[in-house]
């Protein structure tokens, strides 16, 4: 089965298509993606594959070694703890700094989740759940916290494809997300920090409930 593209922004649209079939689960972690089967499975060239390739290397959605071909990382339930472990005080931050303020662009990414079909691939539900905790770290105002945030950014998006098989049901991660919003606006400052520490602390031993999803 072949997946044309159009002409236009090839690389691009390579590198879009593979990305979210990265971050829908549809490849899964492990996977390689030898440039030869891209380049027949797309119809493109093999120059155009490796570029794409290239970008999805440096945002960090695939990993490429020394004579292999890239490939899509496994972020591991040990990764995943860690990383919730080095986010708590980062977002804690954010809890303290926003306590009693609505964040426009968080709740507009919340509306979008809300409001994509039914049939929506996953992809784009991580892409509003991203959308929605950047804008809440880059309403602190402050330029260090969104570099420390941003460098966990695609070990996040990466960790929530583990979490589509448990939320087959998107309205229980819209409605979570709506009381984390809920409780910073409305406060006080003890209760919007506590939620948001919650929102990250639950265990994802085994692949039992997850954490309220990051």
């Amino acid at each position: 089965m072949t997946l044309p593209l159009r002409p236009v922004s090839t690389v691009g649209a390579l590198a879009d298509a593979l990305r979210s079939r990265v971050l829908s689960g549809e490849i899964r972690p492990g996977t390689a993606l030898p440039e030869q089967e891209i380049a027949a499975a797309y119809r493109v060239a093999r120059p155009t594959v490796r570029e794409a390739l290239a970008v999805l290397v440096s945002e960090g959605v695939l990993r490429r070694e020394r004579n292999r071909s890239a490939y899509v990382p496994e972020v591991t339930l040990s990764d995943l703890e860690d990383l919730m472990y080095v986010r708590r005080p980062l977002e804690d931050l954010m809890a303290r700094a926003l306590t009693g303020r609505t964040v426009p662009g968080a709740q507009a990414a919340l509306d979008r989740m809300a409001a994509l079909p039914a049939d929506a691939p996953w992809s784009d539900i991580v892409g509003e759940h991203m959308a929605l905790h950047q804008a809440l770290i880059e309403a602190v105002g402050s330029p260090r916290l969104e570099r420390l945030y941003g460098a966990l950014a695609v070990e996040t998006r990466l960790g929530l494809v583990r979490l589509r098989a448990v939320y087959k049901d998107r309205d229980v991660l819209v409605r979570e997300h709506r009381e984390l919003l809920e409780a910073i606006a409305n406060g006080p400052e003890e209760v919007a920090r506590a939620t948001v520490a919650a929102h990250l602390s639950h265990s994802w031993g085994g692949e039992e409930r997850p954490p309220g999803p990051a």
